[in-house]
């Protein structure tokens, strides 16, 4: 019995199939690739909801803050705690008169 076997160019069966493949896997490549865009859009989307949360937490945190602190000297604490620690760095203050300054400073 002849096996008849076809060299060439695929038949229309053949063809038709190969097409169906090559489509398919495009249309879930595709379709995968659009999945993927969306979920990081999506993510990128709630961090900047959550960043935008926190940043109003600390915001109302501040604000809760500031007004009993704007009319305490707090500003000038601070500005001769940084002026203190300046000159120590510097070296112009000992270990001993740092720590004594800012023991007074602080009360």
């Amino acid at each position: 019995m002849p096996l008849f076997r076809r060299f060439g160019r695929p038949g229309l069966l053949g063809l038709a199939a190969r097409t169906a493949v090559v489509a398919g896997t495009a249309s879930a490549v595709s379709g995968g690739i659009m999945r993927h865009q969306r979920g990081r859009e999506q993510d990128e989307a709630e961090r900047q909801q959550y960043e935008a949360q926190q940043q109003a937490q600390i915001d109302a945190a501040v604000a809760q803050t500031a007004a009993p602190l704007s009319s305490a000297p707090a500003t000038d604490l601070v500005a001769e705690l940084k002026k203190l620690g300046a000159l120590h760095e510097q070296g112009l203050l000992s270990d001993a008169e740092f720590v004594q300054a800012k023991s007074k400073l602080l009360g």
